[in-house]
């Protein structure tokens, strides 16, 4: 099976580009943005992403899925979690995926993604991929309690383009194989790819939610996305997407 193309779109300033996939026309195909530098780049929670020009990744992929309920649209974020997760620890050890879908390393945030989708009836029409990946930064000024680049940790800088181009190809790869509606890459293997690399799974850490603080040990994601823990009263606990909030 051959791995799509994609078109490419390079922009040196942009608001978003998210913000630009979605103004591409409906029925262009399958579309990588980048760009140095973001003026509005979103985080997850309507956080804003601080990143110095030329020296991160930021880009945005938009992909028509075929055949992919909206139901099961939590695969095309453990596609994205895995592909950058397997490429960075290529380059350093210690890279997990904080639930559901930002890069850590140890404690340090690495790489955040931010997915928005389309739908058409039960389907999905399109879906466009977000992610700002830190690379060559060395200092960061901004109000985020934990951002960290691979120069810090690595102490050189890293060929962007390269970078960028080992984490779209082993994303195209893994999309390509998981292709509904007859996946090469089946769904239970890719979620034992996602579960194995989930930062804090069976170990005991801090949580928030609604009702406050508690710890507990993070024993599973459900293949809908649903995080379940278990608290030290021995109950599991299970929360949708911004229903729990890490306590670092």
């Amino acid at each position: 099976m051959s791995t799509p193309k994609l078109h490419r779109i390079h922009l040196p300033e942009t608001e978003s580009t998210n913000r630009d996939a979605h103004a591409l026309p409906i029925g262009c195909g399958d579309t990588l943005i980048t760009t140095d530098h973001q003026r509005a780049g979103r985080g997850q929670r309507g956080t804003t992403w601080e990143s110095e020009t030329a020296k991160n990744l930021l880009f945005s992929l938009l992909l028509h899925p075929q055949s992919l309920p909206a139901a099961q649209q939590f695969i095309l974020c453990e596609l994205i979690s895995v592909a950058l997760c397997e490429v960075l620890t290529r380059y350093t050890p210690d890279i997990r995926i904080k639930w559901p879908n930002d890069i850590y390393h140890r404690d340090h945030k690495l790489c955040g993604i931010l997915i928005e989708h389309d739908l058409e009836g039960q389907y999905l029409s399109r879906t466009i991929i977000g992610v700002g990946l830190n690379v060559n930064q060395r200092h960061f000024t901004g109000d985020a309690p934990n951002p960290i680049s691979l120069h810090q940790m690595l102490g050189h800088e890293v060929d962007r383009e390269a970078l960028l181009q080992e984490v779209v190809d082993h994303f195209m790869q893994l999309y390509t194989l998981a292709a509904f509606p007859t996946p090469t890459l089946s769904r239970a293997a890719l979620h034992e790819r996602y579960t194995r690399h989930l930062y804090r799974r069976d170990v005991p850490a801090p949580y928030r939610d609604a009702q406050g603080p508690f710890t507990a040990t993070l024993r599973t994601v459900a293949l809908d996305g649903r995080l379940h823990l278990e608290d030290t009263q021995g109950h599991l606990r299970s929360y949708l997407f911004k229903g729990v909030e890490y306590v670092l």
